[in-house]
């Protein structure tokens, strides 16, 4: 039997967040007027501590060469950072986890990185009755202390490494969202360092009842990056009132069923026929309140090896006869049949951590590529894609297709409700292209881009909204999108990432972020005057 490895359960995990600094030089009162009043710590090569703080992005592919790298403990230390930054006139790019898959901080024309690796606190914030999380927390600490502390939890991604701060900004969905909805329906403020036409930089709390209201709800889904500097978020869920931090977020299942499923692919038939047989049944069974609500299985499929980890929850009466049920259905028709593992249970913490992928940098470079799906492809589709995995100039045991549950509570809001548009999808596909010599970049890059344009050929090249296509995720980040050589439908990359949400999100953009200073290469515009 196949182990499950880390690569198969997932994409991979963000870059280590947070451990300990050595070797720092606080910055001197005269070095700089804006910061004279704090200790804020800046590093510059070839100080070891920047070298490693630099290198901390996931995707080896990227590496930026800043001139200067800030690492704030708070919220005051953020705004000497940033307004430092400002008046020096330098490029800002803002790392938390990590996890950008692009090169949205780790570019070349970054001068100077704000590492958030030391804002992560978790604690209950009695003046607002939410969790405050700092923007630097990853979620394994943050599902651990919540857990641990509050019985409490949230339902974001299986990447322990992954921080806070990009993962909630562009939606954030995970093992529980099916249950409890995306972690953006769980943010109750957000606080943000911005800077104002005069280069002024302060410190901004939005929340949805209360002051600032369009700068939270443009957190709830529009992206990280694009309106200023995230250094912490309140959490509590949008229909509670926080007066019991017990019951402040959703209560996870206090143990996990779970498997794992294997096949060997030995044929395009049963590559498709399995593929298939997975995406239809979550198509099947992802109406809000469904029987199937808490069942999640990530799934990763190359040319040669399917698997899957499905878990639900073990307290559930008839538990064990769903996943009896999912099983047989995800073998219909598959020869040879696939083996499931015999089901084990164990307590929901436990178990959630050894299904996550671990803390680290990714050991391969990557293309990575998203599509919301509201339909599962179709055999066309899917032979398109066997077609491209079992090239044997791109065999790889990294490269495929990562499959991730969606719907159920995430689709029981309405579109508005957040900036993340996307309420009417089952399912998130994620085509992975992975190599690990620098050599193979170019080759493999171009593989995947034709690889997701022949899968979306009826529709230009991209997952254009329509009846079997809800766009793709901005934290699945593809500059691609916005190249009409690979996006030829003639609809915009904003709408494929944000739908009729973007005119809104450019207006508050203008509002907060008028100098255009927090930009990459799939920023909000600003809008045209």
């Amino acid at each position: 039997m196949p182990k499950l490895t880390r690569r198969h359960l997932l994409f991979g995990a963000a870059a280590l967040a947070g451990g300990a600094l050595t070797n720092l030089r606080p910055l001197s009162a005269s070095a700089d007027p804006l910061v004279a009043s704090t200790a804020l710590t800046e590093l510059s090569p070839p100080d070891p501590e920047f070298v490693r703080l630099v290198q901390r992005g996931y995707n080896p592919r990227f590496l930026a060469q800043p001139e200067t790298l800030f690492v704030p403990v708070d919220t005051e230390e953020t705004v000497a950072a940033v307004g430092t930054a400002v008046a020096r006139g330098l490029r800002i790019a803002v790392r938390s986890g990590g996890h950008c898959v692009e090169n949205f901080v780790d570019n070349a024309s970054t001068q100077a990185i704000i590492d958030l690796g030391r804002l992560t606190t978790v604690e209950f914030d009695a003046e607002y009755n939410a969790f405050s999380v700092g923007a630097g927390a990853d979620l394994g600490t943050v599902y651990e202390q919540l857990y641990r502390g509050w019985g409490v939890s949230l339902p974001g991604g299986s990447c322990l490494g992954v921080g806070m701060g990009g993962h909630a900004a562009g939606g954030g969905f995970g093992p529980l969202s099916r249950a409890f909805g995306s972690v953006v329906d769980h943010i109750y403020g957000v606080e943000v360092i911005v800077v104002d036409a005069d280069g002024h930089a302060s410190s901004v709390l939005a929340t949805r009842d209360g002051p600032n209201s369009d700068l939270w709800w443009a957190h709830t889904g529009g992206g990280g990056g694009n309106f200023g500097v995230v250094t912490r978020y309140l959490l509590r869920t949008h229909d509670a009132d926080g007066s019991d931090p017990t019951r402040a977020l959703p209560t996870p299942p206090a143990n996990l069923l779970s498997t794992q499923v294997v096949l060997p692919v030995v044929s395009e038939e049963a590559f498709v026929r399995f593929v298939g047989n997975f995406q239809r049944f979550f198509e099947r069974n992802s109406e809000p309140g469904s029987r199937f609500a808490s069942f999640y299985a990530q799934f990763f499929a190359s040319a040669h090896l399917c698997q899957l980890t499905p878990r639900l929850d073990a307290d559930l009466p008839n538990s064990r006869a769903l996943l009896d049920e999912f099983v047989a259905a995800l073998g219909e028709g598959v020869w040879p049949p696939p083996v499931a593992v015999p089901a084990s249970q164990g307590p929901f913490l436990d178990v959630s951590t050894q299904l996550s992928a671990p803390r680290g940098r990714a050991p391969f470079s990557g293309k990575y590529k998203s599509a919301n799906l509201r339909r599962a492809h179709t055999d066309e589709q899917l032979r398109t894609l066997y077609r491209y995995l079992s090239d044997p100039r791109f065999q790889s045991l990294d490269s495929g297709i990562e499959l991730f549950p969606a719907g159920g509570a995430i689709n029981d809001r309405s579109a508005d409700a957040t900036a993340m548009p996307t309420r009417n999808s089952f399912m998130k596909a994620v085509f992975v292209a992975a190599w690990r010599n620098p050599a193979d970049e170019a080759a493999h890059v171009e593989w995947s881009r034709n690889m997701y344009r022949d899968i979306y050929a009826d529709t230009g090249g991209v997952p254009v909204p329509n009846d079997a296509n809800a766009g793709a995720y901005i934290n699945y980040p593809d500059s691609d999108l916005k190249d009409p050589a690979w996006n030829t439908s003639g609809v915009p990359w904003s709408t494929l990432y944000y739908g009729d949400h973007y005119p809104r999100l450019q207006e508050i953009k203008a509002a907060w972020d008028p100098g255009n200073l927090f930009r990459h290469d799939l920023s909000i515009e600003l809008p045209r005057t």
